[in-house]
């Protein structure tokens, strides 16, 4: 044998080792991740009543781009799954939801903790089944057109939700915030005077979270990201996103192999303005597109591949029902018919001596993928939670509302105590008995805390008590 081809293989071991040993490889294995995507078309194809708004006084008349439902799947490594669903929909009544998680728990085993089903709120998307009747005239015929889709919809989630189970790939997941500025606090600024106006008034929350999913490759083929403001650019009557749709479909132009995502953040008290034209919704939809851009093109640190889920039901107690009395005054008054409605149904249960709820579950759920942690709150949410769980927890971190379970609006004590259309009227849009009691807030923060701490999130006590 000749030494010199021994002592040439040698070397190229030993060269080759020493490349093992001292070079990482481009992915560890803790940040490795199974992820998925798929979509599904949810426009209607009957005639139905767009969401959101009372003015509106007929059914829809046709399209401006596609309503989708679409979903992400994560799997750490050691098989911890997360399944988050968004939809172009205004957003998910408690009976819709429950029976897609009862379904998903029967058919995927997943619990309720490990799917986020979220609204981006937009109104111009269909009626659902039980949610906000009052607020438009319907007829019989319509209200079973409305059921009927329902009952597609909840098949259409579920499906999806396998279909993406059956289709996850190695992956990295990235996160990091990103900017943009067109919400502005709709209870602190006249819409009217706006053009007038040289500074903004009242609290906001400009933060665009953003999460990345890329191929082990490093090509992105999903992104999550959100927004804390109505999607009420528009209020025609064609189906459509608003500016989450427009949003999603400038990533979707600009990265071509991506799913884009959108999430509603606390927006509940937040509007686009100035509105009410195609134009600005496109415009800011790639406003909100180009901030997520941004964030892509930026440098992340990977999420470790650690997923931890935890879902809870707090208990949110309503205020004493208006006299009867009032009621009868309501009753009476045709100058805003949901609220004659409502007024003539809470006299009717009285009457019949049926129950009137005094309280409601109200759906908090958190994911905490690595060090990212993730709040979802059920409900139409205003910004004060966002501000004051960030305080809590750090700026980092994502908080999202519209999600499991839209029962109405969930104003904090300040917009209690100032009351308005968020603080109060908003009750009788969603048919509920009352406004809520005083300490809605304290029992929500306090709640996320809890469940938080039974997760293991990290939270500085000197945060805690700064309130």
């Amino acid at each position: 044998m000749n030494p010199f081809n021994f002592r040439g293989k040698a070397i190229t071991v030993i060269f080759f080792l020493s490349f093992l040993i001292w070079n990482e490889p481009l992915f560890s294995q803790s940040d490795l991740w199974q992820a998925g995507v798929a979509r599904v078309d949810i426009t209607p194809t009957d005639s139905l009543w767009l969401a959101g708004y009372a003015v509106r006084d007929h059914s829809v008349e046709g399209t401006l781009h596609k309503l989708w439902a679409k979903a992400l799947a994560v799997e750490d490594e050691n098989g911890k799954i997360g399944v988050l669903i968004t939809t172009d929909l205004l957003g998910l009544p408690k009976s819709i939801s429950d029976n897609i998680r009862t379904q998903c728990k029967k058919k995927y085993n997943l619990e309720r903790s490990q799917i986020i089903l979220s609204s981006s709120h937009t109104h111009s998307g269909p009626v659902l089944r039980e949610s906000l009747y009052n607020v438009y005239p319907l007829t019989s015929d319509q209200i079973e057109k409305i059921n009927s889709y329902s009952d597609q919809l909840e098949k259409q989630i579920i499906d999806l939700i396998g279909q993406v189970l059956e289709n996850m790939i190695p992956s990295e997941l990235f996160s990091n915030n990103g900017v943009v500025r067109f919400q502005v606090n709709r209870r602190n600024n006249d819409a009217s005077e706006l053009t007038e106006q040289t500074q903004l008034n009242g609290p906001n929350d400009y933060a665009v979270p953003v999460l990345e999913v890329r191929k082990t490759n490093g090509d992105l083929f999903a992104t999550a990201f959100g927004y804390a403001c109505h999607p009420t650019v528009l209020d025609s009557y064609r189906w459509s996103g608003d500016y989450p749709g427009f949003s999603q479909l400038s990533l979707e132009e600009k990265y071509p192999d991506i799913t884009a995502l959108f999430f509603q953040g606390c927006g509940a008290d937040q509007n686009p303005l100035p509105r009410r034209s195609v134009s600005l919704a496109k415009q800011y939809g790639q406003e909100l597109a180009v901030a997520v851009e941004r964030v892509i093109e930026d440098e992340s640190e990977p999420i470790q591949s650690v997923l931890i889920t935890g879902y809870s039901e707090v208990e949110l107690y309503f205020s004493s029902p208006p006299s009867k009395e009032t009621l009868e005054r309501i009753s009476k008054d045709t100058t805003v018919v949901y609220y004659q409605k409502w007024a003539i149904q809470m006299l009717r249960k009285m009457k019949e001596s049926q129950p009137i709820p005094t309280s409601y579950p109200y759906p908090v759920q958190i994911w905490k993928l690595g060090n990212q942690t993730i709040i979802a709150l059920g409900g139409e949410v205003v910004i004060d939670y966002a501000i004051e769980l960030k305080r809590i927890f750090g700026n980092d971190i994502f908080v999202m509302s519209y999600c499991n379970d839209v029962m109405g609006y969930i104003p904090s004590l300040r917009v209690l105590r100032e009351g308005g259309y968020e603080g109060a009227e908003a009750q009788m849009v969603y048919d509920l008995p009352a406004t809520w009691q005083a300490d809605t807030e304290v029992r929500i923060i306090s709640e996320v805390i809890k469940l938080a701490q039974e997760m293991g999130v990290e939270i500085p006590k000197s945060k805690l008590f700064q309130k």
